[in-house]
Formats: C-alpha cells, structure tokens, sequence
C-alpha cells in the first residue's frame, strides 16, 4: 500500500473486480499514501489511464511537488465560476449569457465528469457535437460554437489558477470555421420609407440610430448633456441595460446606467446638419425626462428596448413594406453609408466604437470595393509621372 494502488469500484454495486460491473458510475481509483492518511482519486474507466494517473502521482510525491487536487465536478464547478468570477467581471447582459451557455450546453454535456477528468478530446468531442449536429435546431453557428469555446477557456485557465487543475485541456482547441454572415441594411430609399412610416418620437430615434451608428443601449441611454450643440458631436458615455424580472429585488428599478460595450465604445461621433434639425425638434417637443434622457416613454422613464423595438420598429417596417430587419442592422446601414462617401476605414473604427480596425475590416472590408479602384493606375503615375509613355513595355 506504500507504493499506491489501482482499484475498479462502484459505489452502488461495491464492485471491485475490474470490468465486472457495468453501471456507469463505475470506474478505476487510484489510492495514493500521502501522510498517514489514502487519497483516492478518480482515474475513469480505462485501466492504462488510471496506471499513467498513479506513476505520475508517486512521481511527484517522491520529488515532493505532489498538490492533492479536490476532486470537483464539472457542474460544481461552472456555479463556483459563475458566482465568484464572471459575476464580479463582466456586465450583468454578459453575466446572463454565460449562465444560459452553462445551463444549456455545457451542463449537460460535462455533468458527469470531474474537472480533472475532462481532457482535450473529451472538448474537442462537445464542439464537433455542436457544430455538427444533425438535427437543424440543435445545430449551432460557428461563431456560437466558437463562443462556446472561449467560455470553456477562460473556465478552465481560472480552475488552473484557484489550483483545481494543473493543465488547461482547452487550451489547444483550435476554433471551428465560421461561415462570413450576410449583413443586411437599408437602401437610401427604404431609409425613407422607414422614416416616412414612424411616429414620434420613434422617427427621431430611428434617424439617430442611422446617421450616428450607436447600439440601441448607448441609444437609449444617450443624455442631452452628451451632445454639443457648437461643434455638432455627440459624445457615448453610458449604455442603458434592463434587468430580468428574475434579477430583480422587491421594488428596485429594472433599468440601470453601465459603460458602454468596451472602452473604445467611449467615443465622440459627428452629428449631421440634418440630424441635428432633428433632435432639436425633439428636445422641444419630446417628453422631459428626470435622467435627461433625449429617448424616453411619453411618462418621461427610460425606454424598454425590446418593447420599443417589438412595438414601433417592426410596425413600421411593416407598413413601410420593407423586410424584417434587425434593430442593429441600423448601425449597418451608417456603416454602408459611410463606406459609399469614401470614408477611411479608421474614421470608420473610431465612429462604431470597435476595439481594433482589424474587426472593423473583417465586418465591412467586402463592402469596400472603392478602395481598390484605380490602384495600378495611381501606382504607375506616382513612380513614371509625365514620362509614362517614355517607359518601354517588354513584351
């Protein structure tokens, strides 16, 4: 017993005759000597993993560098993680999103495995599950499945810093090709038509959300202290979020101010002769908000997003005779718009807010065939110049 030893066991059958029993809680424990007392440790149900498990085990207790590891379950762990990292971390919308991904993805597909014994191919097997499933409406996008993947990474880099885990076994999974979505956005005319078929206050923001680019938060939390009427900018200051009624406690508002998306989503837009007509028509006519919202209820509270886009955007679509469009594909449409005045792709970053340029090209660099017209011609004339036909041609 000095040197450790392998044993197959179940706890409901007290089976401990290898292979004999085949529930699926059964499995191979290795018992180490560690002080004067037996740690038993998980190894799964292949005898050759539970012999690699013990020799490295009494290899590390003979260099003395052994560290007696919980053993956790996967699950207990992703609440851990969801309580005491993500929560203090990232946004409460976020923070929603994590705990659905766990509890309808990864949950299920981990819950039977400790953390220490989720390897590589065990990741590598849920997102080829995913990304492959037959069935249509279980079958997730790329981008989900890659989303997925980054969940899953930052998990298990954190169980490796609170000491649960000695490896990363996400840490080498690649990324699942991700087909390049279209992008949808309105035509100068259907802008039109959508304007035309808006009522106020509605009609002003829609002609924000189009001539500015701002997501519908930063929209909705948009104050009229954040613009400035002498140089005609608009300055991004705070995002508005809506709670969950779930997320809510006794009588406490909903609604609530955050910073925006990312840090470069702090930003100064420029504000058009037209959209400025606009909003000054508006603030005169508009409800008064006690925030100062410039976009709020006809009571003067903050506005609901899904309430407002449910019941005044999709109308007026529909009675405009256009497609159904998402609310965020007016910030595709600045974008399109900037793109056919021959904007510079780094105005272009700076007005959306994005974190680097690289994302700015990758989402609208196929929008931007003007950038490439005439190059040969322009290269030719900044090196020949006037001696052009002088240069032979060799043929």
């Amino acid at each position: 017993m000095a040197q450790g030893s392998i044993i197959w066991r179940c706890r409901k059958c007290g089976n401990r005759t290898s292979g004999t029993c085949k529930c699926l809680r059964a499995q191979y424990y290795v018992i180490l000597p560690v002080g004067r007392r037996r740690r038993w440790k998980a190894a799964g149900r292949s005898k050759k993993d539970a012999e690699k498990l013990l020799t490295r085990h009494l290899s590390e207790l003979h260099q003395g560098v052994f560290r007696d590891i919980k053993a956790t379950g996967f699950s207990e762990f992703a609440d851990q993680w969801l309580q005491d990292f993500a929560a203090t971390r990232v946004k409460i919308s976020t923070h929603r999103s994590y705990k659905g991904l766990l509890e309808y993805h990864l949950k299920p597909f981990f819950k039977n495995y400790l953390l220490s014994q989720i390897e590589a191919r065990d990741i590598q097997r849920f997102v080829s599950s995913k990304a492959n499933c037959k069935d249509e409406d279980h079958k997730l996008s790329g981008r989900s499945v890659n989303y997925l993947l980054m969940v899953l990474k930052m998990m298990f880099k954190c169980a490796k810093q609170w000491r649960l885990l000695r490896e990363n076994p996400a840490e080498g999974i690649s990324r699942v090709r991700q087909e390049q979505q279209e992008m949808d956005f309105l035509r100068p005319n259907e802008i039109v038509a959508l304007l035309k078929h808006s009522e106020e206050p509605y009609r002003t923001l829609f002609l924000t959300a189009i001539l500015t680019g701002m997501r519908r938060g930063e929209l909705l939390g948009l104050q009229w202290g954040d613009i400035n009427w002498i140089d005609n900018l608009i300055y991004v200051r705070r995002s508005l979020y809506w709670r969950l009624r779930s997320e809510t406690e006794n009588d406490s508002p909903r609604w609530h101010f955050s910073s925006p998306k990312s840090v470069k989503s702090i930003r100064t837009i420029v504000m058009s002769p037209k959209l400025r007509e606009a909003l000054q028509i508006h603030r005169i006519n508009g409800a008064i908000s006690p925030q100062d919202l410039v976009f709020c209820s006809s009571e003067g509270t903050p506005m609901d997003p899904d309430n407002m886009v449910k019941q005044q955007f999709q109308p007026a679509l529909t009675f405009a005779e256009l497609r159904r469009i998402r609310f965020h594909d007016l910030r595709h449409t600045y974008t399109t718009l900037l793109i056919a005045q021959g904007a510079h792709a780094k105005f272009i970053q700076s007005q959306l807010g994005h974190a680097s340029i690289q994302t700015t090209l990758d989402r609208y660099g196929h929008l931007m065939p003007q950038m490439h017209i005439g190059v040969g011609e322009k290269l030719d004339h900044q090196i020949f110049s006037a001696t052009l036909n002088e240069v032979p041609v060799s043929g």
